[in-house]
């Protein structure tokens, strides 16, 4: 069975290369959707996959991250990358170029990491990532799959330890720590009620 839990954001980057002049030569920003899709053969003690209030509490805050901020490729520019950094307080850095196909992969690689980290409390069985939508407009969406994440040879690779959030965005996370903790390998709790 699988469920979807839609997340929003509100995000500014520029996709470097693409022949897009306006994409690749300006600064832009989109109204992102992002769709999660869990998967189970199984259910939990309340008969459900995965209760969606779970999906609020981290892949929630690693997605709201990106919202009201702009997404830097690190292999850019180094003074674009410090100017902007300079003048955004919420700013991430990735990386690969910071298109839709990249962004479902960064968060394809993300949620996977939480749900392997993350110690259930209602007898959830087997959860896994079936897929990450992100739509750039309304027209146009890449979806991810576990084989496009991992292609590395010919799509990037992505390290979680390459993705960096600033200080304003690890403030706003209701576990400030979070980062350090899925980066450390250590288990992410969940409260008993949501």
């Amino acid at each position: 069975m699988i469920i979807r839990k839609l997340f929003k954001f509100e995000n500014a980057h520029i996709v470097r290369n693409c022949i897009s002049r306006r994409c690749s030569k300006s600064i832009h920003g989109h109204s992102y959707k992002v769709e999660v899709k869990l998967k189970s053969n199984f259910l939990d003690n309340a008969q459900m996959v995965c209760d969606f209030g779970l999906m609020k509490i981290y892949i929630k805050d690693l997605i709201d991250s990106f919202d009201h901020a702009i997404t830097l490729w690190s292999k850019d520019n180094t003074e674009y990358i410090e100017f902007a950094k300079k003048f955004s307080e919420r700013w991430i850095e990735l990386p690969v170029n910071p298109s839709a196909e990249q962004f479902s992969r960064v968060f394809f690689v993300m949620i996977e990491k939480v749900l392997s980290l993350t110690e259930f409390k209602n007898a959830e069985k087997e959860v896994k990532l079936h897929s990450v939508i992100v739509h750039e407009t309304d027209t146009g969406y890449a979806e991810c799959f576990r084989e496009d994440a991992y292609n590395f040879e010919n799509m990037g690779k992505i390290d979680l330890k390459d993705i960096k959030f600033s200080e304003r965005i690890k403030k706003e996370w209701k576990d400030s720590k979070m980062w350090d903790k899925i980066l450390k390998n250590k288990k992410l709790t969940l409260p008993k009620e949501v």
